[in-house]
This record gives C-alpha cells, sequence and structure tokens, in this order.
C-alpha cells in the first residue's frame, strides 16, 4: 500500500432527498485544485460516472460537472463507505479516490465542507480487484487475483491507520464482509469458482463453514445484522455464527445480484433460471425475506432488467430499472409495483457486461438513471417520477455510483 498525507475523518452523512434543475455548468461551490476547502450549508452529494478513457465527478445536486480523470483500461468504481471517497479498480489494484465532500460531526451537529476531488496516493494492489464492502464501521477489499482480503476501518479511510487487518484465501472471484465483532465471512473456492462460506473470528479462527453454495456471488446486508449470499440454488442466510441454505424452488435459479437495505428484512434480487443461457435477460426478480428459515419469493413481470438495475428506497422499497425504460418502485413485502416511472427510452442488455449500459443508483430519495444511447445522465423523485435533474454527457457511461458527502 502506498499513503500520502492523513485526511480528515469522517462519518456516514444521512442519506438526503435531493432537488435541482438542470444545469450543464460547473458546480459554483467545487474550489480550485489550490485551494483550500469551502465550508458549505449542507451536505453536497456527488457522483461518479465511468466511461472509456477514465470518470467523470458531477454535482448529485444539479448534475453539474465537478471534476474528471484519465484513467487507462476498464475501470468500476464502488462507494468506500465513509460518504466523501470512492474505490476505483484498475488493473493494478484498488486506488483510493477523494470526491472531495464531507461533514464533521461537532457537538449535536455537523459541518460540511467541499474540495476538488483529487486521486489519492493510496492503493490496496493485486490482479483483478472485486467486491467493496462497507460494514459495520468496516470496508472490506477482495482481490479476485489474489485472494487477498483487506480489512479498513472507514473512519480512517485516507490515512495510513485504515488498513486494521489483511488475510488471503486461494484467489477466485470472491467476496468478504467484516462484522462489528471483528468477525469476517468469506466466501472460499471449489473446484476453483465460488461455492463455500466461511465465518472467521477476529483471529482468524473458522467458528462456522457452509459448502454447499454453487456459484456463490454477491451480498447483501438485510435489517437486524442479516447478510445474504446468493447461490445458482437459491441463497446461504447468516445471522449470528449460523449459515443457513433458503433453497429456490426451481432447480437452476442464480440469485447472484443482490441489494439490501438497512431499513427491511428483505433483500432484492436477481432471479435467472436459465443454466445454459450465455446472457439471460431475466423477467423475474426475488425478494429474499430473512426473517426466521428464510424464504425465497420469485415476482414475474413483463420487463427485463441488467445487473446495474437494483436499488433501495429510503424506507426500503425495492427499485428495478427495466428494460421497458421505466422505474419501477416495488413494495419488497407483497413484490407489487407501487409506481412505475419512464425515464428513458426502452433498451436491451449489452452482450458485454463492460459494455455502455444503463445503471440506476439510488441516493436517498432520488434514482440516477445514466442513459449511454443519448449520452446523458437523469436524476427524478422516488415520490411522484419528477425530473430533477438531466445533463447531457460527452460520452457514453459505463457505470454510476456516488457518495452522500
Amino acid at each position: 500500500m502506498r499513503t500520502t498525507s492523513k485526511l480528515l475523518i469522517l462519518s456516514t452523512a444521512a442519506l438526503l432527498g435531493l432537488v435541482g434543475c438542470s444545469s450543464s455548468g460547473d458546480e459554483d461551490s467545487a474550489p480550485a485544485a489550490d485551494s483550500a476547502p469551502a465550508e458549505q450549508s449542507s451536505a453536497h452529494p456527488r457522483l461518479v460516472l465511468t466511461h472509456d478513457g477514465g470518470l467523470t465527478v458531477l454535482s448529485a445536486t444539479d448534475l453539474s460537472t465537478v471534476a474528471s480523470f484519465d484513467y487507462d483500461g476498464f475501470i468500476r468504481a464502488n462507494p468506500a463507505g465513509d460518504g466523501r471517497h470512492a474505490f476505483v479498480s484498475t488493473s493494478e489494484g484498488f486506488e483510493l479516490l477523494d470526491l472531495g465532500t464531507w461533514r464533521e460531526p461537532h457537538d449535536g451537529h455537523a459541518h460540511y465542507y467541499t474540495a476538488a476531488p483529487t486521486r489519492t496516493d493510496i492503493s490496496y494492489p493485486g490482479a483483478k480487484p472485486g467486491h467493496v464492502v462497507p460494514h459495520d464501521g468496516t470496508t472490506t477489499l477482495f482481490t479476485d487475483g489474489t485472494g487477498a482480503v483487506w480489512i479498513l476501518d472507514t473512519a480512517k479511510l485516507g490515512s495510513p491507520e485504515a488498513l486494521t487487518r489483511e488475510f488471503a484465501v486461494p484467489a477466485h472471484h470472491g467476496v468478504a464482509v467484516t462484522r462489528e465483532d471483528g468477525t469476517v465471512v468469506v466466501s472460499e473456492p471449489v473446484d476453483e469458482k465460488a461455492g463455500a462460506l466461511r465465518i472467521l473470528d477476529a483471529g482468524g479462527k473458522q467458528i462456522a463453514q457452509y459448502d454447499g453454495c454453487p456459484g456463490l456471488h454477491g451480498e447483501a446486508a438485510a435489517a437486524d445484522g442479516a447478510l445474504t449470499f446468493g447461490c445458482t440454488d437459491g441463497a446461504l442466510l447468516v445471522r449470528g455464527n449460523e449459515i443457513v441454505k433458503v433453497a429456490a424452488a426451481d432447480p437452476y435459479a442464480r440469485l447472484g445480484n443482490q441489494a439490501g437495505s438497512e431499513h427491511s428484512p428483505i433483500v432484492l434480487t436477481d432471479y435467472k433460471i436459465d443454466k445454459e443461457a450465455d446472457l439471460e435477460r431475466p423477467k423475474k426478480f426475488a425478494l429474499l425475506d430473512t426473517v426466521g428459515a428464510g424464504a425465497i419469493r420469485v415476482v414475474d413481470i413483463d420487463y427485463s432488467y441488467s445487473f446495474r438495475s437494483l436499488g433501495r428506497g429510503p424506507a426500503g422499497e425495492a427499485v428495478l430499472l427495466g428494460t421497458d425504460g421505466a422505474v419501477h418502485v416495488i413494495d419488497p413485502v407483497t413484490g407489487a409495483e407501487k409506481a412505475g416511472y419512464p425515464v428513458i427510452d426502452a433498451w436491451v442488455e449489452p452482450d458485454e457486461w463492460q459494455a455502455p449500459s444503463p445503471d440506476l443508483f439510488v441516493l436517498g430519495s432520488t434514482a440516477y438513471v445514466t442513459d449511454p444511447a443519448k449520452k446523458k445522465v437523469i436524476a427524478i423523485s422516488l415520490h411522484d417520477g419528477t425530473t430533477l435533474a438531466e445533463k447531457a454527457l460527452d460520452q457514453p457511461t459505463v457505470e454510476l455510483t456516488g457518495v452522500t458527502g
């Protein structure tokens, strides 16, 4: 790991219901790269859009451009968990990106600041950087090419003291989640692919193991500390130090992409049933109940979606960006659609997952949707579908994420 100067210790900001208007200018509050931080009257959330040749940072309020950065090769970006930083996955590992927006708690209230986004000198190297999982005040990185697991104190991201623990498992496309008590839930390969799950104590000793999760992929956190992991025949449910298999009714049922909410015991997952498909475009999704022994509710729909289509609303609502171009707001208990808001034209998931494709990112009560075909990004209210802001982009985007500030 390489480190530079220590950054401010942060806490995650509360999610906001955002308002804004169409704009193509630069964000007024974003100072020049050599200027001091500017104090703001409220949080300034920001978005990250990846594209060929780099990424662009936008204001989440009015979609104005804040900064852009050049990167070689295909990159991905994930929130680091502190409301300020993102991890950029490059060919060399995880690189910490400071998005220049944060809050400092003070005597029962907070002060808000912005500065120019910067690429830090902090990285966690290794081939094929994979999952970034903020949970319980920690941020856990999993490096597929090496099996390295990096556990970071989320509040200290940006400082040399952030790294609290590291270990390695056999290399595979995997995932790890660190919990408040120091235990780590980590995948293990079976025949070179993830298929097992282990719980390790703070000293690395195994507490529990489950081997029967073919194609283990994805993770989500639900209310009351429950964790879920997808299999190709259902899912694994972790509560405390118990691992429970929740079997699907279909013999092949891949629940590999998941979206959880601390406000709901139910996890939104995709649901794919064609084992032979190179790329299945599903017309079902699932709601995974983490209460009791667990249960999977399968919901049929008349549109499809992609792995970038899953989100959660401020009260735990399930949110799907459909290939019909609409943002669908769904009751997670019943599976009934509460609202459908047309946002973009109908689209088809591309054959290559790295290609530009519509993406959904939810921040508070605002849903952000990218439209690579028309090179734009749109912000809408999840309350009534009102368009809050829209911005034309220079090129098609691949992925979208953001931070709260």
